[in-house]
């Protein structure tokens, strides 16, 4: 299996949305997320990308900004990582941990301190992710997401006064995936 993964280009819009939706079937609003995030102002083009096995998409993924706030009420930029998507029929064969390796490896070079995620405490930690609690950041999960659920990665540029609530951007409260 040859994989390339790459920026992605306005060209690949209708495939992200194939595969993203494809990925989250049982979870509505996910693909219209990626669009919202698109046209707003928190979006981040060299930090979403596409996963391509000869040519064709395979997988995407998209880091974006949001805040933590502290309990002063000041604003701290971060990174969040959401959503993963790969196609289901490639499922298994390392490329949604191509395409975290390559996100994180991007954001590294970016000013934000963290990346923030909600996923599972079973697959994330092998990328570095760690229960956001532990860095003093809480983010509001959906009552079927387990408190572990809630995850940080500390970029180069970590402080660790960098601590608070999680604050999504407009896009994500525009829908609320939920599962069916």
């Amino acid at each position: 299996m040859r994989l390339a993964i790459e920026r992605e280009q306005p060209a690949d819009s209708a495939a992200v949305r194939t595969v993203v939706r494809a990925a989250f079937a049982h979870q509505d609003g996910v693909a219209e997320l990626v669009e919202l995030i698109r046209a707003s102002p928190r979006y981040v083009p060299e930090l979403a990308l596409v996963a391509r096995i000869h040519r064709q998409l395979a997988g995407f993924v998209m880091l974006s900004q949001a805040e933590v706030v502290d309990d002063a009420g000041d604003r701290h930029e971060v990174l969040t990582l959401s959503p993963l998507a790969v196609a289901p029929n490639l499922q298994g064969r390392g490329i949604g941990s191509a395409l975290v390796r390559a996100g994180l490896r991007a954001a590294a070079g970016r000013p934000e301190p963290l990346v923030v995620l909600e996923g599972s405490p079973r697959y994330y930690p092998r990328f570095g992710f760690r229960d956001c609690r532990e860095l003093g950041i809480s983010i509001a999960l959906p009552d079927w997401a387990p408190a572990e659920a809630g995850m940080v990665f500390r970029l180069p540029c970590y402080d660790a006064r960098v601590r608070g609530r999680l604050v999504y951007p407009p896009a994500f409260a525009a829908i609320e995936p939920r599962q069916s």
